[in-house]
């Protein structure tokens, strides 16, 4: 046998023996390993002896000895050291107990995060290190309480999740857990999938990295005060200048929901709905769109004709997205700036209305009972003029004024109107105005796309419908306009009519008046005198419709979200313009004016815009989801009873796209028909391809034979089964493996590469019209095991598992949905040579708490490393659960 080095294992073909899962016993000592020079057994493995290592004397699955060639027979374990001497693989880096049940569970595609949602309704941030909270968003009666999926945005940015209580999706910052966006669904959301379109096209290249025209010919997008309650953080943040902070990258990727009753939809950016699919039937459990825009692979809940529930697959060819990816591109992009846009004009007419308060109704209100209480005949416009023109009042007005409007509360009122109305101005003018600009700007560029039939005609685009769209934003920004002048000439006149009613009641009280109030000149009075008449007038038919005679405030009207008309409209008599309009034939039809509906409220024409530019938006979403075809369907298996308890999010099938291969990968277990092995189904995801479907069977019953043993046809087989598996990369798979009851039940993690096995599949034809579980007997059929990735998961009883390959992390949970470990997979857990070293591994560890791939926005003042104590007390146990883990 070859030297080796101290501490590393050394084998002969004749020496290699498969190794059991069990716990208890001990290795027979003609099949034990040749430890050279080792250490006492306490001592660890040095770390040069990693799982990966291709050393001639390494323990690696990827060893070339003869026993651990990669073959198409069946993958076994290696042999391992005895158990004191063994590195579990996976370093655990935090564990705990959760108050509330997980309801579902996934990493962040480029961070060490990971985001919970629990049956308290609350959406929780973690970090790897120690699982220490980084921030936790409540439920709101605004978006709901019911939280039913998540997934993240490519970058990593931005989490969606799902709301069934209220059926709304919502988009929320990683930042600082602030909600940047909610748009509702027709149907209760079960599962969603976020995806990032890869395409290395020039076009689309080119268009990735071109710089968007709009901002060298729009202004930037003005903030929104925060001081206003419903304000988007969106849209208020002192940096966001641009609304397209929603958007991320300028590369498309596609949010994917699925639901009850076949509901499928697809959204650009997470916000532009580009795909309404019909034709999918039950309730949808999981989903993957294919990187390609190919295809979409759904895991549907179905009922049979005896009405039991079914798991099939479904392919969906999705090639129109595919074929027209850059129009798509272009498109989903500029239609995602609109759905942006509409959201800053809808929260800044939000804030328009908050800025405009109810003391400002005060005056009608007093006015409308002074004429029910009065005895005279007088009218109270009449009341008023005497008072201007011969400084007196009757009894009446007098006691009007000073009991009950008071010169206090005149003086209040008069600073309340002129504070409210410059506010509604400035937002008018900086956020209403310049975002009708944008939006016009948009939409002519969209309109544009539209006449050029040939490449956007295919998607829906309609020329027509989008004109309309144009003119309704046009006949926003005149009502807008005519706003600005209601409240230009509201402050005048309010100005005016307060300084003169301010004085009369100072005379009254026989108060001094103050020698610059107490000027007039005939042109204040004429114009005081026109504003009581036109505004203090009694009116029949505004006492009917709103309970009171008087509409002296007229800014208020045009921000009532009502469909009827204005109380008080304009006075368009004398108006030279609309005079010409109306004499004139050929302008009253012209497409190129914007109607101004003179006695609708600026919300009326708000509503009608939003309406007829949606409508704009779902053109394509139908006519691409009507090209969405059924490719494949495949009934898998029927849903046994034992899974009726388990969360539906956790449940199997899950769905992989392989980017490099374009293959759809699902993984599946069927416990009734073989509680031994699990599945995997492979379908390209280009769907003519003449490729057809390939299905296999893992089986990890395990026979450990000794040729040196005349019993060895009755030694026992060691039956484990597949709880939970997900994809780590296109090439291994994390499962959670569990023992038969028989073999102490033990449970454990273990990565299984699938590559060789793959590469020497055996030909499955099977047949569609009989469900595949009642065909299992003819699926090929490899064994499997996991080498030296596996890990024992003590005094859990772990059930599922989220990870994530690129950030090499893992994350278990129990069966109860409470109880969560996360581990480092690329990272092996380290014991210690004796008491001495246990305080600098305590030092270390607490070291490695703070994580050597964090990244900014995981920086958490509340969180704090591990103590040493914490940290000794970590490695003592480990130790501990070590020396329980021992080799059969």
């Amino acid at each position: 046998m070859e030297s080796c080095p101290a501490g590393h294992v050394s084998w002969t073909d004749s020496e290699y023996q498969p190794l059991r899962f069990l716990k208890g016993g001990t290795v027979p000592a003609e099949h034990r390993p040749v430890i050279v020079g080792a250490a006492p057994p306490v001592t660890a493995l040095p770390t040069s002896t990693s799982p990966t290592s291709t050393s001639p004397t390494s323990t690696s699955p990827t060893s070339t000895s003869p026993a651990g060639r990669s073959t198409c027979g069946p993958l076994h374990l290696r042999a391992a050291p005895p158990a004191g001497c063994i590195m579990p693989a996976f370093r655990q880096v935090g564990e705990k107990q959760l108050p509330n049940p997980v309801l579902c569970m996934a990493w962040s595609p480029k961070r060490d995060l990971i985001a919970l949602a629990n049956t308290a309704g609350e959406l929780l941030l973690h970090r790897l290190a120690s699982f220490q909270r980084v921030w936790s968003l409540p439920p709101t009666e605004r978006t709901g309480k019911e939280i039913t999926a998540l997934a993240w945005r490519p970058d990593g940015k931005t989490l969606a999740f799902s709301l069934g209580d209220t059926k709304q999706i919502v988009l929320c910052g990683v930042e600082k857990a602030e909600i940047l966006h909610v748009f509702p669904v027709q149907s209760a959301v079960t599962c969603m999938h976020w995806m990032e379109v890869v395409d290395e096209s020039s076009s689309l290249s080119s268009f990735y990295s071109s710089e968007d025209e709009s901002k060298l010919f729009l202004p930037k997008i003005p903030t929104l005060p925060k001081s206003y309650s419903t304000t988007s953080k969106i849209f208020s943040e002192e940096k966001s200048d641009e609304i397209l902070n929603l958007l991320g990258d300028a590369r498309l990727n596609v949010l994917v929901l699925g639901g009850d009753s076949g509901f499928v939809e697809l959204y650009a950016y997470g916000m532009y709905k580009i795909a309404a699919v019909d034709g999918v039937t039950g309730t949808c459990r999981n989903l993957c769109l294919s990187s390609d825009l190919r295809s979409l692979s759904v895991i549907a809940e179905v009922r049979s004709a005896d009405n039991n529930p079914e798991i099939c697959y479904i392919q969906l060819d999705t090639g129109l997205l595919s074929d027209c990816l850059p129009e798509v591109t272009r498109m989903a992009l500029k239609f995602t700036f609109i759905s942006t846009l509409l959201q800053y004009l809808h929260l800044s007419l939000t804030c328009m209305c908050e800025a405009w308060e109810d003391i400002l109704m005060q005056m009608d209100l007093r006015l409308t009972k002074f004429v029910q209480e009065k005895n005279t005949s007088t009218q109270v416009q009449d009341e008023f003029l005497e008072l201007l023109l011969w400084g007196q009042s009757s009894p009446e007005l007098q006691a009007l004024l000073m009991n009950q409007l008071t010169v206090k509360g005149l003086k209040k009122l008069g600073q309340s109107i002129e504070s409210s109305y410059s506010s509604i101005q400035k937002l008018v003018i900086s956020h209403l105005q310049s975002g009708s600009e944008a939006l016009l700007y948009h939409l002519s560029e969209v309109r544009g796309m539209s006449l050029w039939r040939q490449k956007f005609e295919p998607l829906g685009l309609d020329s027509a419908a989008i004109e309309g769209a144009i003119t309704a934003v046009g006949s926003f920004s005149l009502k807008a306009n005519e706003l600005l002048q209601v409240i230009d000439k509201s402050m005048k006149n309010f100005k005016a009519f307060f300084r003169w009613l301010y004085v009369a009641m100072l005379r009254m009280c026989d108060e001094h008046v103050p020698p610059e109030l107490n000027k007039m000149t005939q042109k204040d009075i004429a114009f005081v005198a026109d504003f009581l008449s036109e505004h203090f007038s009694e009116n029949e038919e505004l006492f009917d419709r709103k309970g009171k005679y008087f509409n002296v405030e007229r800014v208020g009207q045009y921000l009532k979200d009502e469909d009827e008309d204005l109380m008080s409209p304009p006075n368009t008599k004398g108006n030279q313009w609309l005079k010409f309009l109306e004499e004139s034939t050929h302008l009253k039809e012209s497409p190129l004016l914007f109607p101004s509906y003179p006695q609708k409220s600026l919300h009326f024409v708000k509503r009608m815009m939003e309406g007829v530019i949606q409508h704009c938006l779902q053109k394509p979403a139908e006519v691409i989801g009507k090209s969405v075809k059924q490719a494949a369907f495949v009934p898998l298996y029927t849903v046994p009873e034992s899974s009726e308890n388990t969360p539906r999010l956790f449940e199997l099938p899950s769905l992989w796209n392989d980017k490099k291969a374009k293959m759809h990968n699902v993984v599946f277990c069927m416990p009734e028909v073989s509680p031994s092995k699990f599945y995997l189904l492979r379908k390209e995801t280009h769907s003519n391809s003449q490729t057809p479907l390939s299905v296999v069977s893992f089986n990890l019953t395990h026979h450990l034979e000794d040729p040196e043993d005349d019993n060895a046809a009755d030694q026992p087989d060691y039956v484990y089964s597949c709880l939970d598996a997900r994809f780590y990369d296109d090439d291994i798979l994390t499962v959670v493996l569990q023992a038969c009851e028989e073999q102490s039940g033990w449970r454990g993690l273990a990565q299984l590469p699938l590559s060789s096995s793959l590469s020497c599949g055996t030909d499955f034809s099977w047949q569609p019209d009989i469900r595949l579980d009642q065909q299992s007997s003819t699926i090929p059929c490899q064994t499997l095991f996991p080498g030296t990735q596996w890990r024992e998961l003590e005094n859990m009883k772990a059930q599922f598992v989220a990870v994530n390959g690129i950030r090499k992390v893992a994350c278990v949970l129990s069966s109860n949905v409470r109880h969560i470990r996360v581990f480092e997979m690329d990272v092996e857990d380290e014991e210690d040579e004796g008491l001495e070293s246990l305080n600098a591994s305590a030092d270390q560890d607490g070291l490695e708490t703070s994580g050597p791939r964090r990244g900014p926005a995981e920086e958490n003042p509340e969180a704090d490393g591990e103590s040493k104590g914490d940290a000794l007390q970590k490695t003592q146990e480990h130790l501990e659960s070590e020396e329980a883990l021992k080799v059969p």
